[in-house]
């Protein structure tokens, strides 16, 4: 079978099972499969495919029309122009996560603490494009060795604390606190795509039965780890509610989307 053949085959085959985006997700996965990349794909298109690719393409074209997400698959996801692990043991990061990182560069604090890191995406790129010192917690410990595998292979420097929230940082205090908290309502847990809903982490995803619930935490666990006059930056669910918890904080400001859709809250402390 040639490289261009199992291309159509793969697309066929997927879009056949109801997968989105079937003729990218094919290339993704064969790209996978053979160590190569989509030019050398189109280049090669009617060399055969060795027994090794067509082994390991059959496998991820398998899990993926099960419903496993393409980033499980293949192990990977990019993020504000860099390649990320990602496991099932973490959130896939968004591409809606980068306007939090859009704000917080704004910023130029000297120190910043991620809470609930999960794939380092956020604070790894952060110690990447700032100066800042930047320290990331975690309550998951397999999430925490996730962050450390991109921090050391991207070369950004990041302190990782296992911890709720950050309840083993008694001691210090930050310019910044950002996070990306589970914010989807646990009675909405039914309606999500099948691929977020069965193999995305659930503390990742769920914020209670109204999605608020580590907000309620999370932002006087902010007040209490920022100096004066330093910034909270959260991703957003609900923006109405979580604006409400930030009554007493100063220059309470909502970030919208290009499609005009509230991404990131950012407030700063008194």
């Amino acid at each position: 079978m040639t490289v261009r053949t199992a291309l159509l085959q793969g697309q066929q085959l997927l879009e056949s099972a109801g997968i989105g985006v079937p003729r990218l997700t094919a290339e993704v996965l064969l790209m996978r499969a053979t160590g190569h990349d989509r030019a050398w794909l189109y280049a090669h298109g009617d060399d055969d495919l060795i027994e090794v690719w067509w082994i390991h393409y059959g496998r991820y074209l398998h899990q993926r029309i099960g419903g496993e997400p393409t980033q499980y698959v293949t192990g990977r996801q990019e993020f504000y122009g860099r390649e990320f692990r990602v496991t099932p043991d973490v959130l896939i990061p968004r591409p809606e996560t980068e306007h939090l990182i859009e704000a917080a560069r704004t910023r130029a604090p000297e120190s910043i603490l991620d809470i609930g890191t999960g794939s380092g995406a956020i604070a790894v790129t952060l110690a990447l494009d700032t100066k800042a010192h930047v320290t990331a917690t975690d309550v998951s410990f397999a999430a925490l060795r996730i962050a450390q595998q991109n921090g050391q292979r991207l070369g950004g420097r990041v302190a990782l604390v296992a911890c709720d929230l950050g309840a083993a940082l008694a001691d210090e205090s930050f310019d910044m606190v950002v996070s990306n908290p589970p914010y989807i309502a646990g009675r909405d847990g039914k309606s999500l795509p099948p691929e977020v809903r069965d193999y995305e982490p659930p503390i990742a995803l769920f914020g209670g039965q109204d999605g608020l619930a580590v907000y309620r935490r999370l932002i006087p666990e902010a007040a209490r780890l920022l100096r004066a006059g330093g910034w909270l930056m959260m991703e957003l669910g609900d923006s109405v509610a979580v604006r409400e918890m930030c009554a007493g904080w100063m220059s309470v400001e909502i970030v919208n989307d290009l499609a005009g859709i509230p991404r990131v809250l950012v407030a700063q402390k008194p």
